[in-house]
């Protein structure tokens, strides 16, 4: 894979944990999750990113309590 900013070819996968807050009065005591991704990182620029596990997603922890509609590429850019 290479770098989307910089075009190196010096990237490192590095495990990481990431602490998740839910933002929503309903679920303010909600402890907060902690899904352990791993982290590409360019060495070369610092560029990174990272995925959440697909349990995770499957399990609908992200999810908000009141389902929103996300603008599509067309709405963004206008």
């Amino acid at each position: 894979m290479i770098c989307p900013k910089c075009q190196s070819a010096a990237l490192s996968v590095i495990p990481a944990e990431i602490r998740l807050y839910r933002n929503s009065p309903r679920t303010l005591s909600h402890p907060p999750m902690t899904p352990s991704p791993d982290v590409q990182v360019c060495l070369d620029c610092g560029w990174s990113e990272f995925a959440i596990p697909g349990p995770w997603l499957s399990a609908g922890w992200l999810r908000s309590l009141r389902q929103t509609a996300v603008p599509g590429r067309a709405a963004m850019s206008s």
